[in-house]
């Protein structure tokens, strides 16, 4: 099975400082897609420079030509389905038919109470993306959408010409628990984890692939329970959460292993992040420009 090789950009630098290469470097690269977080703010860079994932992916779009470009990912934390879709539309539009949201749940950081709101529980943040999802899908596909939820509605919303994607562009869902895997199923081209969370820190990257593989049996289930084969989805790992996360990025040979291994687990597509020195993130440069041009040949070759 081929496996696609794509990286993330994170919305760090001023865009006439840096910020334009990285997305014209990953298009020179090879990568299949460079997506972004669609934060807020985000952890260590709170009180750094950070900007929008929107606007920085429409820029994107006009840089590049063949490069997809997507959110890794889009939240309801500080997101409404109306005005998303309006901006997903535009953002279609302006990259050819080039988008994938990558959409999840979202967290209890910065982005949870930046709007004056108490965070969310993990059961009221499942509740809101179960309602988000399919109002979301509903106004990218049909002309116009009248609806009202527990937690959003629309009257009369219209998204005119709709996407260049059809019957809209695709959605990568981002979830490991019973719902998240239903949403992935019913409405997902693709699905996203970034491993199991309770490895971060003390796991193993054996525990880790036992636990991908377990989430990956779940999927194929919640699939299978809709009468959906889950084999035509595609499987995004997003890596830099898991327990080799600090050795996967120090050579090409590291890479192919850790690659070679979720694979064979069924893995279509990993992620990585494009060095930034001085944080989480940071990578020899060198390497990473190695793995996008040597490491995903001798994988597929």
């Amino acid at each position: 099975m081929s496996l696609r090789l794509s990286t993330v950009i994170l919305p760090v630098r001023p865009w006439h400082e840096g910020g334009r290469d990285q997305w014209v470097r990953a298009e020179r690269l090879g990568f299949h897609t460079a997506y972004t977080y669609d934060h807020l703010t985000w952890r260590s860079f709170r009180d750094k420079p950070w900007f929008g994932a929107i606007p920085t992916l429409t820029a994107a779009a006009t840089a590049t030509e063949k490069l997809r470009l997507g959110t890794l990912v889009t939240s309801p934390n500080f997101r409404h389905p109306v005005t998303l879709a309006k901006e997903l539309m535009s953002l279609d539009d302006i990259s050819g038919g080039r988008f994938t949201l990558g959409i999840g749940a979202g967290g209890n950081g910065f982005d949870a109470t930046a709007l004056g709101q108490d965070p969310w529980t993990p059961r009221e943040r499942a509740d809101r993306l179960a309602e988000f999802v399919p109002l979301l899908d509903r106004l990218l596909t049909e002309t116009e959408i009248s609806e009202s939820g527990t937690f959003y509605s629309a009257t009369e919303a219209r998204n005119l010409p709709g996407c260049v994607q059809r019957p809209r562009l695709p959605f990568a869902v981002a979830g490991n628990g019973p719902r998240g895997m239903k949403l992935a199923a019913a409405h997902g081209q693709a699905w996203v984890t970034t491993g199991d969370p309770k490895l971060f820190e003390e796991g193993t990257p054996e525990q880790s692939v036992e636990a991908i593989r377990g989430q990956l049996a779940k999927l194929d289930k919640a699939c299978a329970e809709i009468g959906r084969a889950s084999e035509p989805m595609d499987k995004i790992l997003l890596t830099g959460f898991t327990p080799d996360r600090n050795t996967m990025l120090d050579s090409v040979d590291a890479f192919v292993e850790f690659a070679g291994r979720h694979r064979e687990l069924g893995i279509t597509e990993i992620v990585i992040h494009a060095p930034i020195p001085d944080s989480e993130f940071a990578a020899d440069e060198n390497v990473f420009e190695r793995i996008a041009t040597e490491g995903l040949a001798q994988l597929n070759g």
